[in-house]
């Protein structure tokens, strides 16, 4: 019973011991007086108790102060509690101060919260990076495609790194710069023999204006010819053009079509108003015999004079074709 007692008695003293150490980091305290740094042991109690890693806030305030910042730990305190990246400030300030580049507490923190790697930041402001651009397509005023391919050369503005464009817009501003460059030449000759003219002209328009970054140089990598665009544009100018030409020749086409069967729909009414006339001759002659106003000699007379018009035009129509058979006589004429 005593043996267990005890057991129980050292178990809960080695626990008791754990959390004092975890609560009283002696360790970490005894860091801080070897640096030439010290911290009281209750301040980093009060980190603990808040939520504060105390390791990584001595860690930091230690490297900070060899290096000759005058940092607080107020400042990493709240800077870790706003949900940064106390490390990452911390040797972005180390390495601003080494490369003599200014730089605060307040915007190194404010770059670290605004989602942006402000270590890369100051990094890329010491040695500049270079953006591979896509190939860009531009058209020479005769009508030459040429595909180019750029390098930019950017390096961070510290001062517009919060609020400023990214590396999309650079390369979207240079773009637009190289298209016009290319579109203001007249032979697609002179950007081949001259291709540095599209870098001049570019980093004359100012393209880094509200951007994080500042062009150092862009550099033309590679100049291709493309296609002819001035020739395919006309080939379909010409094919547009023929089309349209088919279009209205078919359109003519099918009015004289039309025009035509209106034409013979007219023709066939007349004939057959002609044919119902003739039709109507029978009637209308026996319809005078009947009445009187046409005698049987008047009819006779009427079929000779019939027949000499007919006899007169045979013998002209032979006539006028040069032989033929001979005209048949007339019929005798009826007896009075």
């Amino acid at each position: 019973m005593i043996a267990a007692s005890a057991a129980i008695l050292f178990f809960v003293l080695v626990i008791a011991f754990f959390v004092f150490l975890y609560y009283f980091p002696i360790g970490l305290w005894i860091r801080t007086i070897a640096a030439g740094v010290p911290l009281g042991i209750i301040a980093l109690v009060r980190m603990r108790l808040i939520g504060i890693p105390p390791g990584v806030i001595v860690a930091n305030y230690v490297r900070a102060r060899k290096a000759g910042l005058d940092l607080t730990v107020d400042q990493m305190q709240s800077h870790f509690l706003a949900g940064g990246n106390v490390d990452k400030v911390t040797l972005a300030m180390i390495a601003a101060q080494r490369a003599q580049i200014p730089l605060e507490w307040q915007r190194a923190a404010a770059i670290d919260l605004a989602g942006r790697d402000v270590l890369e930041a100051v990094q890329t402001s010491v040695n500049p990076k270079v953006i591979e651009t896509p190939i860009f397509q531009g058209v020479a005023q005769n009508g030459i495609q040429l595909n180019v391919k750029a390098r930019i050369t950017v390096r961070t503005n510290l001062d517009r790194y919060v609020g400023g464009a990214s590396e999309p817009t650079i390369v979207a501003r240079v773009g637009e710069g190289v298209v016009s460059a290319v579109g203001a030449a007249v032979d697609h000759k002179e950007v081949l023999e001259f291709p540095d003219r599209i870098s001049k002209a570019v980093l004359a328009k100012g393209l880094d204006a509200g951007t994080a970054f500042e062009i150092v140089s862009i550099d033309i990598a590679d100049v291709d010819v493309g296609k002819n665009i001035g020739a395919e544009l006309q080939t379909s100018q010409a094919e547009a053009d023929r089309r349209i030409a088919q279009a209205k020749a078919a359109e003519r086409q099918y009015a004289a079509m039309a025009a035509e069967q209106e034409q013979k729909a007219e023709t066939q009414a007349m004939r057959a108003k002609v044919v119902e006339a003739e039709a109507q001759i029978p009637q209308a002659m026996a319809e005078a015999f009947r009445s009187g106003r046409l005698g049987v000699m008047d009819y006779y007379r009427m079929k000779n004079i019939q027949a000499d018009t007919e006899m007169r035009s045979s013998i002209g129509g032979t006539v006028e074709g040069g032989g033929g058979e001979a005209p048949q006589p007339p019929p005798p004429a009826a007896p009075k």
